[in-house]
């Protein structure tokens, strides 16, 4: 290769082609239900520094999504910043080349707001400042997109394309002090069980991720807002979907669970995790709870997640790897707040670039994970003995009934009570130390009260039995055959109840 050659080579212009868009819009963002996390979160930016002009109170950041099935259209208004008249086209039109990179700012990659492009025909964005009394808008036609993206031999490029398949207009009507950002996607297909346009489902959605204020009805909620204040600035926004109550975070006391006992959060534990450089890389809390078993999906606070901007970075499953083992992170409730701007969110969102700072993170969060995976054993094995307990007190209830109901024979009756001797034997073997020591205590008051009974029975004398009346022969064979139904029965209530019945019908 020649000189001149070297020199062509190096004067190529880049190319960038049209499959950027897919790869950024359809590739991107695989549930659909994502493209709200990506427009709250640029509005949350937007919000941020209205209030740092001083446009908006700390309390007056507000979101108002509106979802309208029958003409399949979603808008999502923010009060935030907007966007100025001159400034307009050359921000929305670009593509990866964000101011934010940098900043404070939750979102940097400049390629969120990009999200819509696979979930709508017509994706319009329509922004203000304050100021001005006009407002503008794009508008990208998204099915003119899909069919360039079909057409092999469509080789325009990236911004000969985008300049092709969008519109800009300007409309009156605004007034000078209102300021907003708009995002309209109409035409919005049906996708599986069409969650994108269910007001139920996006609330749930954004109830765990957005970043919104804790339940009222969740005491911990001002111990872990006081220990997260203490360390970053709390950004909590007003979010509500076709104007009913402001979105909340799902964390209460006590969360029903369809069919089994409810989810009772009890305390809180906190942790401060440092960086690699002795600051505050972030905070985690975990609330205590009775761990009887993974927790159901339903409550929507299943898993220790993590969140950045205060703003949910993955899914419930991201940080599973902490524990001895995976199972158990789904019996934990809890939050790692992350304040370190060098562990950074994938450009998906949905978990976190590698580096020796996210490893930092995880190596100081697995003692959590050990911490939370005792709480579980010792609740499992916990859960068994009191299993045990009770299934052998009901035995020993059911032998003293046995003995009580007066139909077998003497030598019959000492094996079932010595059965019972037995069974008290693993009660008290069964029962914790903290109640044999309290006379008060329920096991111990169980143990007590067989031992009573089968004491009372053994002494007792006198008989209600009708084979007190018979003749000896006869009511030895009464006994013999009693003693056989009971060795022969699967169920021996069942067994018992059929020969009260017998001694009923010839008392």
């Amino acid at each position: 290769m020649n000189l001149s050659e070297v020199a062509s080579i190096g004067t190529a212009r880049p190319v960038i082609g049209k499959d950027v868009l897919e790869l950024l819009s359809t590739a991107m963002y695989v549930d659909p239900l994502t493209i709200y996390r990506e427009y709250v979160q640029n509005a949350a930016d937007a919000i941020d520094d209205a209030r740092a002009a001083g446009l908006l109170r700390a309390d007056e950041g507000a979101i108002a999504i509106t979802i309208d099935p029958t003409t399949r259209t979603i808008t999502i208004r923010d009060n935030g910043v907007g966007i100025a008249s001159d400034a307009f086209q050359s921000i929305l039109t670009a593509i990866g080349a964000s101011s934010k990179r940098g900043t404070g700012a939750r979102g940097f990659r400049g390629v969120g707001r990009l999200s819509g492009l696979a979930y709508a025909r017509e994706l319009t964005f329509r922004a203000s400042a304050a100021g001005e009394t006009q407002a503008h808008s794009l508008t990208w036609d998204c099915r003119a997109l899909r069919s360039v993206l079909r057409d092999f031999d469509d080789r325009r490029e990236l911004p000969e394309i985008v300049g092709a398949i969008t519109v800009i207009d300007e409309t009156s009507g605004v007034t000078a002090d209102e300021h907003f950002f708009e995002v309209i996607l109409t035409g919005v297909p049906r996708i599986g069980d069409d969650r994108l346009l269910s007001p139920a489902a996006v609330s749930d959605y954004l109830a765990q991720v957005a970043p919104v204020p804790m339940s009222s009805q969740f005491t911990l909620a001002p111990d872990i807002d006081a220990q997260l204040g203490s360390l970053n600035d709390i950004r909590r926004l007003v979010i509500t979907v076709n104007g009913e109550a402001p979105l909340t975070r799902p964390f209460a006391d006590e969360m029903p669970i369809e069919g089994g006992r409810p989810l009772c959060l009890r305390e809180c534990r906190f942790i401060e995790i440092p960086s690699v450089d002795g600051g505050i890389a972030a905070l985690a809390w975990v609330a205590h709870h009775d761990y009887e078993g993974a927790i159901h999906a339903s409550t929507n606070v299943r898993g220790l997640r993590a969140r950045v901007g205060d703003i949910q970075v993955g899914d419930s499953n991201l940080f599973e790897d902490i524990f001895p083992e995976t199972r158990f992170n789904a019996w934990t409730v809890g939050e790692v707040h992350i304040f370190d701007p060098r562990i950074v969110p994938n450009g998906r969102r949905d978990d976190f670039e590698r580096n020796v700072h996210l490893a930092n993170l995880k190596n100081h969060l697995a003692p959590l994970g050990r911490e939370v995976a005792v709480r579980c054993r010792t609740s499992s094995r916990e859960r068994k003995r009191i299993r045990d307990f009770e299934l052998a007190h009901l035995a020993a209830l059911e032998n003293i009934a046995i003995l009580e109901q007066g139909s077998l024979a003497p030598n019959a009756c000492e094996h079932v009570a010595l059965a019972v001797d037995m069974t008290v034997m693993k009660m008290e073997k069964l029962a914790t130390p903290d109640n044999l020591l309290n006379g008060e205590g329920r096991e111990r008051a169980a143990i007590e009260d067989v031992k009573t009974r089968l004491e009372t029975v053994t002494r007792s004398t006198a008989s209600s039995s009708p084979l007190e009346r018979m003749a000896p022969e006869r009511r030895a064979n009464y006994e013999e055959m009693f003693s056989l139904i009971y060795e022969c029965a699967a169920n021996r209530s069942a067994a018992k109840a059929l020969i009260d019945r017998i001694l009923a019908k010839i008392a």
